[in-house]
């Protein structure tokens, strides 16, 4: 598991905050707040002592999840909006329309002008921004507890319903299309191997289609195409709102009524099946990058289903194959064979591990010199492996790969001021209508059985599972794929 922010995909898909010549902002009223709506049962399920984040849930009519989760240790509070539209779940005929969105939500809203939702933040003293993740696409601020009234107007008033022009609608789709060409086309390694790696490894289209969309599809993009999109998606049934910080969880809700509450539901359409099917023969793909310097090297297994036991061990057999430098193949490939200098590994390409609901690939990837060959690391990797395949797991072992598994969660929490709480109490009530489940990581890690790891291994780190991918620098040719292939 890893920290939230520090990928490089997500860096590369936030929408830049950095307007500095917007109009002055407008400021939110501030008339009396509405009676506050009861909250459901908080008590979380088998939450470890010790351990519990402050939980409290709630939905509004029209459909919003709203949590709270007060913690007074500083004057800040965390405002995160999530919206159930993402890479892979967004319609066929309009790939790319759920990055294109993120960057529309900062045009203009029925009160704040063009950029000015950025400039209201800013001049409060806070920060944000927002992301495109596989399930779902998210908009946060972090600000002085003083200003959260503001910030819940804010957020409302662009969920009421931007001001999608014709000049905005053009004006983003070329951002879109110019980051694509800065981010993946003209980079070196752009797009590896989060963008890669899946559409070679799946073969349902929603999960194997190129994520940032069809530049076609995004320039032939209507005003009509637009408004549609956001009325479906951006609806506040389609959503989950979190608070952290320091606020009185009343007094929230009673804003949160008051700007949210009158905000109509919309018919959604049916989700897509994004279903996979096992995995039987081992797929391969490559690709040559001019830019590149050095050959890169993916591996990729579809992992067990999301909140599954085996899904948890997968999560513990990260830790003890390829996270961190007391991990295995870091041990054996980068100290002891030289193969490469540094092993990177995710269960989530744009995120963590339970922030994401659909399937998903468990991928290790690296970068090699020219006079290591990818077969020689594979057949390195595939040793390891059939450590965990061949026999259970020493107790030592696996105890190290929950303590490691627990200080990356609890830095994952509290990670970016906030937001990492904020994160993973939104998707949870975003994806399965409850937040409290964040209480429970734990207690699913403790309950792993060496035997449940080993039985993992056996089932999902196969050959047969897997997707191999290598990045080929330009002039190297066919003798850096695994096999020649």
């Amino acid at each position: 598991m890893k920290s939230l922010l520090r990928l490089a995909a997500i860096a590369a898909l936030v929408c830049t905050a950095c307007a500095t010549t917007a109009p002055a902002p407008a400021t939110a009223p501030a008339p009396p707040p509405p009676a506050v709506m009861p909250a459901q049962s908080t008590t979380p399920p088998a939450a470890v002592a010790g351990f519990s984040v402050p939980v409290e849930y709630h939905k509004l009519p029209n459909g919003l999840r709203v949590v709270l989760s007060p913690d007074h240790t500083s004057p800040k509070v965390t405002v995160a909006v999530y919206y159930g539209i993402g890479f892979r779940i967004e319609p066929k005929d309009r790939t790319g329309f759920a990055h294109l969105f993120e960057h529309l939500m900062f045009q203009g809203s029925q009160n704040l002008g063009k950029m000015e939702f950025i400039k209201l933040v800013q001049s409060n003293g806070g920060v944000l921004n927002g992301s495109t993740r596989f399930d779902f696409t998210n908009y946060f601020e972090i600000v002085p507890s003083n200003t959260l009234q503001t910030m819940l107007w804010a957020e409302a008033d662009r969920m009421k319903g931007l001001n999608i022009t014709e000049e905005n609608l053009n004006n983003q789709k070329a951002v879109v299309v110019n980051e694509v060409r800065v981010n993946v086309l003209n980079e070196p390694y752009g797009g590896f191997p989060w963008l890669d790696v899946p559409q070679v490894a799946n073969v349902n289209w929603y999960n194997a289609h190129n994520f940032y969309g069809d530049l076609a599809d995004i320039q032939a993009a209507t005003l009509g195409d637009a408004a549609n999109f956001f009325k479906t998606y951006y609806a506040p049934n389609n959503a989950s709102l979190a608070i952290v910080g320091d606020f009185d969880p009343a007094q929230a809700m009673a804003w949160v009524n008051q700007y949210f509450g009158a905000i109509p539901a919309q018919p959604q359409p049916p989700r897509p099946d994004i279903s996979e099917p096992r995995q039987e023969q081992e797929r391969h793909g490559s690709k040559v990058d001019e830019k590149a310097t050095r050959p890169a090297l993916a591996i990729a297994y579809h992992c067990p289903a999301a909140e599954t036991p085996e899904y948890y061990a997968m999560g513990l057999i990260d830790e003890i194959l390829a996270s961190g430098k007391d991990s295995w193949m870091y041990q054996d490939i980068v100290q002891k064979r030289g193969l490469t200098d540094s092993i990177d590994s995710t269960m989530n390409g744009l995120g963590s591990m339970f922030d994401i609901k659909g399937p998903t690939l468990y991928t290790i990837s690296l970068f090699h010199d020219r006079n290591k060959t990818a077969d020689q690391i594979i057949k390195a990797m595939d040793e390891d492996i059939d450590r965990l395949r061949t026999q259970p797991v020493d107790a030592a072992t696996l105890e190290r790969a929950r303590v490691k598994m627990r200080s990356d969660l609890y830095n994952e929490i509290e990670d970016t001021f906030g937001f990492g709480r904020a994160d993973l109490l939104a998707s949870y009530a975003l994806s399965y209508d409850d937040p409290a489940r964040i209480n429970t990581i734990e207690s699913r890690f403790a309950s792993i059985t060496p035997e449940l790891i080993q039985k993992t291994a056996q089932d999902y780190l196969r050959p047969t599972n897997r997707t191999i991918f290598t990045v080929i620098p330009k002039g190297d040719g066919a003798a850096q794929t695994p096999g020649g292939k």
